[in-house]
């Protein structure tokens, strides 16, 4: 089987850091992806998607160090589709990628141009029950 997911986008706002009660850190942020395409009319038309990523450990904090609003970056990793129940009672569906590996395409404090850099985060062993993803069941 497989489930791998490769991303070039860009951050919608700065990722945010989270720890849990063991001290592991955790960054959420999305990331926009584009596509261009010519409409019926002929007029160029941009279709954008946004991406919940969630990164763990070490990846998570580079990512709070060094992605800002705007960054340009890759994202390897694979999804990931959590349920939970709000507040209300309702039970909601969130599908995320669990980053594996992160590049960043900005120069530093930049955020369109191509340049080197990334954290390819070594494997790990599957987070315990109730500790993976970051909606409302994680207790921080």
């Amino acid at each position: 089987m497989l489930n791998k997911v490769m991303l070039i986008g860009n951050l919608g706002k700065d990722p945010e850091i989270r720890y849990t009660q063991a001290g592991t850190a955790v960054a959420t942020f999305n990331v926009a992806t584009t596509e261009r395409f010519k409409g019926k009319d002929g007029q160029m038309q941009d279709q954008t998607e946004w991406h919940r990523v969630v990164a763990w450990s070490r990846l998570a904090e580079i990512c709070g160090e060094y992605l800002h609003k705007g960054s340009k970056v890759y994202i390897e990793g694979r999804l990931q589709t959590r349920k939970w129940t709000d507040q209300n009672g309702n039970e909601k569906y969130t599908t995320e990628i669990i980053a594996r590996e992160m590049k960043m395409l900005s120069p530093r404090g930049g955020t369109d141009q191509d340049s080197s850099g990334g954290y390819q985060e070594p494997p790990f062993p599957d987070a315990p029950a109730g500790m993976m993803g970051t909606g409302e069941d994680v207790p921080f």
